[in-house]
């Protein structure tokens, strides 16, 4: 078994192609599938279905590969390790951010990387948690910017900032709308809409919720619709009645009559900790620190304050 298998058999993997992953390889067909066969015999196994188009890889195939991606970066990372001791810092950071993040951090971040300069090419996917855990954990993501903490034993968890969270109440909601903050009970007198069970950002909200049932309070009519984005929430909202909980950095995207609809919550902070996330293996700490600078510069002073921390929802 050698590394040149291993990265045969990613690319088949993510080709699930021969041909096409031959000529991503810089190899002829017969050579790739002579390798990737060899492998094959010295396993005992079948590392791929042939009989099916695509081809696929069977299931003892796909663990394989998930070890091959990992040990493949694991070497490559030893060279990457070599250059940064020398001063030379550049090379691919693979980056999934989630969708509650992105829109409001990735245009700053993106122009303050290129005013930088840096012989850094940030590779940026929009993906929820669990996809970002899974790209982790396969070697085919290098980091990922999303709420924490996870408690997630082979992960490493960098927080960067706190991000408060504000309701957003519709004019119709006469009571609601008539007070200068809110309280969590209050997001259960009105109808609450959410965001869809894949995004972390649904489940801090519903913490909030259940803080105040523990105290006796009612949660029905809590939502009748599951949104995709917070903007479609807010869209929804500003042509309904209910209300929403937002972040702090969606605030900056409000008009200004919008912004007539925000309100804090009172008696309590609401906040989620962001965090770059990696590998426990990843060992490029100067660029890795280079791109969490990068986010801090990114974000207001105001979310930088680690006194928030203690007010953090749980995932």
């Amino acid at each position: 078994m050698n590394i040149q298998q291993l990265e045969y058999i990613i690319a088949v993997d993510n080709y699930r192609h021969f041909s096409k992953a031959a000529e991503a390889s810089f190899v002829t067909q017969p050579t790739l599938s002579m390798m990737i066969q060899k492998l094959e015999e010295e396993l005992g196994v079948k590392i791929f279905d042939r009989s099916q188009l695509p081809v696929h890889p069977t299931e003892i195939g796909k663990r394989i590969i998930d070890q091959a991606r990992v040990a493949v970066a694991q070497v490559n990372q030893i060279k990457e390790v070599v250059q940064e001791e020398k001063g030379i810092i550049k090379g691919v950071f693979r980056l999934g951010i989630i969708p509650t993040i992105s829109p409001y951090l990735l245009p700053r971040l993106m122009q303050i990387h290129s005013e930088n300069k840096y012989d850094i090419r940030i590779i940026i996917s929009e993906l929820t948690t669990d996809q970002i855990l899974k790209g982790l954990s396969n070697d085919s993501l290098d980091g990922g910017i999303l709420a924490t903490p996870l408690k997630e034993p082979a992960i490493r968890e960098y927080p960067i900032y706190y991000e408060r969270f504000y309701a957003y109440v519709s004019p119709l909601e006469k009571a609601l709308f008539a007070k200068t903050s809110l309280d969590e009970g209050d997001l259960t007198a009105a109808r609450l809409w959410l965001l869809d069970e894949v995004h972390c950002f649904r489940t801090q909200i519903l913490h909030l919720c259940n803080l105040r049932k523990r105290r006796g309070g009612s949660q029905q009519s809590i939502f009748s619709y599951e949104a995709g984005s917070i903007d479609t929430l807010i869209n929804i909202v500003d042509k309904n009645d209910g209300l929403t909980v937002i972040p702090e950095m969606a605030l900056a995207n409000l008009s200004e009559a919008q912004m007539k609809n925000v309100r804090p919550f009172k008696n309590s902070t609401p906040v989620r900790e962001v965090s770059l996330v990696t590998r426990k293996e990843f060992y490029r700490e100067r660029l890795l620190h280079i791109i969490i600078d990068e986010v801090r510069t990114a974000v207001p002073d105001s979310l930088q304050d680690d006194a928030l921390k203690k007010y953090v929802v749980p995932l």
